[in-house]
């Protein structure tokens, strides 16, 4: 069970919460979830989850490859967020953690009381919709808060027009 959520308490904005990786389709998450924010007086916050079994080398190695990869995480968030910041005028909060996605969304749903929608983007590739939106369609339990899941069949005009 997630905390009750603070985000319409005074001195709290909503929070929309869109997770960075290396799908195509995580962009429009980004922009859906960006828009929504400006519309709603809200707020984004982009996760970005590096993954632990990244690391599984001698000590030395593995603190090379952990700095390399949060250098990596540290660069895509910026880039996700300065495209935020010039289409739509939002200054998004980043976060990156390690671990496993799904686990990492939860802990920062729960930590944070003030996200209440989970935006995600469904890709159109033969392997499916992409490892979020196919975990959460196979998963026994869902995401603690409301889900948006954006079909790629949208235009960008559409999506637009939708949030």
């Amino acid at each position: 069970m997630v905390s009750r959520r603070l985000s319409r308490l005074e001195g709290h904005r909503r929070k929309f919460l869109a997770v960075i990786d290396d799908t195509p389709e995580c962009q429009r998450a980004v922009h859906y979830a960006g828009m929504r924010a400006k519309n709603s007086n809200g707020a984004v916050v982009l996760l970005y989850v590096i993954a632990n079994g990244d690391f599984q080398q001698w000590l030395g190695v593995e603190e090379i490859m952990r700095a390399e990869a949060r250098e990596e995480a540290e660069a895509v968030l910026a880039k996700a967020a300065q495209a935020l910041r010039e289409s739509i005028g939002i200054e998004p909060e980043p976060v990156i953690r390690e671990g496993i996605a799904s686990e990492q969304i939860n802990s920062l749903i729960e930590e944070d009381r003030d996200i209440a929608i989970l935006v995600l983007a469904a890709g159109s590739a033969k392997e499916g919709p992409g490892p979020l939106v196919s975990s959460l369609a196979s998963r026994g339990q869902a995401f603690p808060i409301p889900v948006t899941v954006i079909p790629d069949s949208l235009s960008d005009e559409e999506l637009d027009a939708l949030s």
